[in-house]
């Protein structure tokens, strides 16, 4: 977690910096969870160009454990309805991606259309009790079972995140963070990311803004970063 004022209160001292701008609770939140799902989405990239290059060295293996650890925060799991054979992951609400299905102890193997079709044709490879599959449709989010007629099935995914909200109320033309609101909520990417927050906010607001002092600022605290991480 990442606290959200934190975050609101660094990029106000940016982008206020020398009087050179001012963005609302309302623009903030807008800003905000743009950039926690640009750098949530970046994790998958990532964790797919690393799994894709071959390397057995500590660096290498090391930064795959760190992706897959901040993504494991948005593991869930939760039980499907079927209708027919069909199930739709959209109906979860948070679906992003999806790991397994499962009923009970049996697992159901992923296959696509074309691998599903001619397993069907032939009574040996035939998807059974004992062998299920489903085959996903990543446009409609929306998977077909074959081999098993259920009616919910237990479905792991990974979700997406909440959506970061700064509440607040006003106090003296003034807005004051209100952590105790019902809808209050922070950033769920890793600690790690907060720099990286703060730097894509701020781009951001630059450009929806049309403003390029705020772009100015975001650009020399992230030189002032890169050199912080040479030394």
């Amino acid at each position: 977690m990442i606290n959200v004022d934190r975050i609101y209160q660094r990029v106000l001292t940016l982008a206020n910096k020398e009087q050179r701008g001012y963005i609302t609770p309302q623009e903030f939140n807008i800003f905000a969870n743009q950039a926690q799902m640009d750098i949530f989405e970046q994790y998958f990239y990532d964790l797919n160009q690393f799994l894709r290059t071959p390397g057995n060295n500590t660096v290498h293996a090391d930064m795959v454990d760190i992706l897959e650890e901040k993504i494991s925060v948005f593991e869930s799991s939760r039980t499907l309805i079927i209708n027919g054979s069909v199930g739709s992951l959209a109906a979860l609400g948070d679906f992003y991606r999806l790991s397994s299905i499962s009923s009970g102890n049996t697992f159901f193997e992923s296959v696509g259309k074309k691998e599903a079709r001619m397993f069907q044709l032939s009574p040996l490879t035939m998807p059974n009790r004992e062998r299920p599959v489903y085959v996903l449709d990543q446009a409609n989010h929306v998977v077909k079972l074959i081999g098993r007629t259920l009616s919910a099935v237990t479905v792991d995914y990974i979700r997406i995140p909440l959506k970061a909200n700064w509440t607040y109320v006003v106090v003296g033309e003034k807005a004051l963070y209100n952590a105790n609101a019902n809808d209050a909520q922070d950033f769920e990417l890793h600690p790690s990311e907060e720099t990286e927050l703060v730097l894509k906010i701020l781009t951001l607001a630059g450009f929806t803004l049309k403003d390029p002092n705020l772009l100015q600022i975001a650009a020399g605290e992230d030189v002032k970063n890169t050199q912080q991480e040479k030394q």
